[in-house]
């Protein structure tokens, strides 16, 4: 077993992984949204201009809504976007809501992906459709805004009214599009008590579902028959999708493969199926990346939570001269850490961000990783992690983009009374 333990910080060596103080003067800045009593950043992306996009749940004084911002390069606020910098809704009048990712398309164009919270205890999959400047796409969904129902309810899922912010539930959201403007999305199906099978879901550009993919316009993911949780979707460069998550309980991680079609990509791992666990322990996937030669898997495994990171050949099977195919397993702290969100650089190296969990040891926690999935010993404290408090507060990273100078955005949250919305930007040369 492959585990490092991380109790003292020691002193940085190099630049690499220090806050970028020419980014809103701290290096963090709070993401403000006009009228919230609390806001919890949830995904972050950049447009063609190199503007930062952040998707937030928002409080209010009338429930949860999803947010949208956008942040100039050093870090303020751009007031030409939306109003005063952001954009506060909801995907139906009346409902509750929250985001949960965001992409710019290639037109320019923002697609913000989330949830609609259908009651106290279900979700829907949603979707709202901007201009460059924040407006409405009236030509999308409904003035803008698509609610994702499937015949049989087979969409709704679990609202987490217990686990505490930051860690991994049965509320997923992530989207990808393909090159024909077709939008994929996954979704976690609730069919009673703990009986639960992911949805890999195709819809057309104007938000309405592809019946073309798999001749239904979605495709059930129950792998043995286990309960079945996806948090993460890729589309990869020749147009397979992989999905992966978590199976069963005790969890085991998850990676399949479809084809462009919604077909099950049977030569993938075994019969497009691959699930694992952490040494024996439990293990989830948050999220999967494409490299030129492998795929690479982000999660955290349990008992205890510790960072996991594993890599596979293209075909599904474990990568054997990385950590002899198994997962590598990162202990920082005492109280266990995760990873949530990562992406490769345009170099091949990887980036990836998480947070360590539990009271006041909850901070950031940024490492990166070369190519061929080994930790980065240049980056940082010399470890190829690091560990950034941002104050007396609760700090979770979840959400990361890597600007075109290299330099690394980090999105995420702190708890110091109410959550607030935060980036930070690391020096990453």
């Amino acid at each position: 077993m492959s585990s490092e333990n991380a109790f003292a910080r020691p002193a940085l060596l190099n630049r690499c992984g220090q806050l970028d103080r020419q980014f809103a003067k701290t290096g963090v800045a709070q993401v403000y949204f006009a009228g919230s009593v609390s806001s919890m950043t949830q995904g972050v992306a950049l447009d063609r201009e190199g503007r930062v996009l952040v998707a937030a749940k928002i409080g209010t004084a009338q429930g949860n809504r999803f947010g949208l911002a956008r942040i100039l390069a050093d870090g303020s606020a751009d007031l030409a976007f939306g109003q005063q910098g952001s954009v506060i809704g909801e995907f139906e009048p009346g409902f509750e809501a929250t985001a949960g990712k965001v992409q710019v398309l290639p037109d320019g164009r923002i697609l913000l992906a989330g949830l609609h919270y259908q009651t106290a205890h279900r979700t829907l999959p949603a979707l709202a459709l901007f201009s460059a400047d924040g407006i409405p796409d009236p030509g999308f969904g409904e003035n803008g805004r698509k609610v994702v129902r499937l015949p049989g309810d087979l969409s709704i899922g679990s609202r987490d009214t217990w686990l505490p912010p930051g860690v991994p539930g049965a509320e997923a959201c992530d989207i990808a599009v393909q090159d024909d403007g077709h939008i994929l999305l996954i979704a976690n199906h609730h069919f009673e008590l703990a009986d639960h099978a992911g949805m890999l879901i195709r819809l057309m550009p104007n938000g309405e579902p592809d019946k073309s993919f798999n001749g239904r316009g979605f495709v059930m993911i129950r792998h043995l028959l286990l309960n079945t949780w996806l948090s993460s979707l890729l589309l990869q460069t020749d147009g397979r999708i992989l999905v992966a998550g978590s199976i069963d309980f005790p969890q085991e991680g998850l990676v399949a493969r479809y084809l462009p079609d919604g077909r099950l990509d049977d030569r993938f791992a075994v019969d497009g199926f691959l699930a694992f666990k952490a040494h024996g322990q439990s293990a989830m996937v948050s999220q999967v990346i494409e490299s030129q030669e492998h795929l690479h898997c982000f999660g955290s495994s349990r008992d205890p939570i510790r960072c996991l990171a594993l890599s596979l050949h293209n075909n599904g099977r474990p990568e054997l001269r990385n950590n002899a195919g198994h997962p590598h397993l990162l202990e920082i702290g005492p109280s266990g850490c995760q990873w949530s969100a990562a992406q490769r650089m345009t170099d091949g190296r990887i980036i990836a961000v998480g947070a360590t969990i539990g009271g006041i040891e909850a901070d950031f926690i940024v490492a990166r990783y070369l190519p061929d999935g080994r930790l980065d010993a240049r980056f940082g404290n010399g470890h190829g992690w690091l560990r950034t408090r941002l104050g007396h507060s609760l700090d979770t990273a979840n959400s990361l983009a890597v600007q075109a100078d290299g330099q690394i955005l980090v999105g995420g949250y702190s708890l110091d009374g109410n959550y607030r919305a935060m980036v930070a930007r690391y020096l990453n040369q």
